[in-house]
């Protein structure tokens, strides 16, 4: 088997790098191999959030770079889809295979679709019902379009079933918790310099999503709720290149003074943090997760989520850019236990699963 692998923002090159190492496991031990060849789109293009974790997580060099990045959504999308049919053409795949949500996601779904080439969708069946984000299209969009959809939990199988999407439907668990046992198995705080804190006590925050960063209240509301919780624990906050800039434009640069603001981190670096943390506050998808993971209580700057067993489970809380509810989640920290006996997100071995799966073909 023969499958193009497309890549292009953070968690698509964590995700991969545990589908990269169960492919490697598999051809090491069966005669029937499957071929993997990476394409990297450039949609992200700073060098703490592509080149390193491509270096840092040990996945095998893109083949392909695309470099398109720094664009709006529509002139985003239609060049990557316009270069990676040429790729394709050129590689004759037997499949294509995408992670997630983002344009990187719909570009790649698109294409194959047009070229008639089977897609294989890894994160498939999220659902935050929210259309207005242009996560919720692509990955709607993409679940639509593949052959093979591959749920990180039972509630995203049965949004599929919902859809009349029922063919082909697995549930493996999800690939970004193979990711955080395979490096707490190797000890990452020791392998990567850690981040030195000084406070014994502190929380992380992770601020990007443009729901947030384009609105200048959103924006406003959130810095002064972390100021305010920043007076009775540190918040660390690894500034993503994009939100330093828009703090800056909308002239809010010193609600930022108080707070430990540092530049972006690495992802082992990033799980060592957080795993030393009291807590998270993050509008980030995946991060919800991670915090879970390592059995840290999270706090969600968004109105939604498509991880919504986090929610039931009463690890993580849903706030938006509400500054009463974001302090009264903090308070409740302060408060309660929380309980994180559950994990609905499988055993660590959902790349593997996929690879034995998609075998057998």
């Amino acid at each position: 088997m023969n499958l193009l692998t497309i890549v292009g923002a953070r968690p698509q090159f964590i995700k991969a790098s545990s589908f990269s190492r169960a492919v490697k496991k598999h051809n090491d031990i069966n005669t029937s191999q499957v071929n993997e060849t990476i394409i990297h789109t450039g949609q992200h293009f700073d060098e703490n959030m592509s080149q390193i974790f491509f270096s840092e997580l040990a996945i095998p060099k893109p083949k392909y770079n695309l470099n398109i990045s720094n664009l709006p959504h529509g002139a985003m999308t239609g060049r990557m889809l316009e270069a990676l049919e040429e790729v394709f053409i050129r590689e004759n795949p037997d499949y294509i295979l995408v992670y997630g949500d983002t344009n990187t996601t719909l570009s790649g779904s698109l294409a194959a679709s047009k070229l008639s080439i089977p897609i294989i969708h890894i994160e498939s069946g999220l659902r935050s019902y929210n259309m207005a984000m242009p996560e919720e299209i692509n990955r709607v969009i993409t679940d639509r379009l593949s052959e093979y959809l591959f749920c990180p939990s039972k509630e995203a199988c049965s949004n599929l079933y919902k859809e009349n999407i029922t063919e082909n439907v697995h549930f493996v668990g999800d690939v970004m918790f193979d990711v955080v046992l395979f490096l707490k198995n190797l000890n990452y705080s020791n392998l990567f310099k850690k981040i030195i804190v000084k406070e014994k006590e502190f929380c992380i925050c992770t601020l990007h999503r443009q729901e947030n960063t384009d609105d200048p209240k959103k924006m406003r509301n959130i810095l002064e709720s972390l100021k305010t919780i920043n007076e009775q624990i540190r918040v660390v906050i690894p500034i993503h290149p994009r939100t330093k800039k828009i703090v800056s434009d909308y002239n809010q640069t010193e609600l930022l003074k108080d707070l430990s603001v540092i530049s972006p981190i690495s992802y082992t670096q990033m799980l060592s943090l957080l795993d030393d943390a009291s807590f998270l506050i993050t509008d980030s998808g995946g991060m919800q997760k991670e915090a879970m993971y390592l059995k840290k209580p999270c706090i969600t700057l968004r109105e939604e989520t498509e991880w919504t067993e986090t929610i039931d489970l009463g690890v993580n809380t849903l706030c938006g850019s509400d500054p009463d509810l974001i302090i009264n989640a903090f308070n409740s920290l302060q408060h309660r236990e929380t309980n994180f006996d559950s994990n609905p997100y499988g055993d660590g071995d959902a790349a593997e699963k996929i690879v034995q799966i998609l075998s057998k073909t």
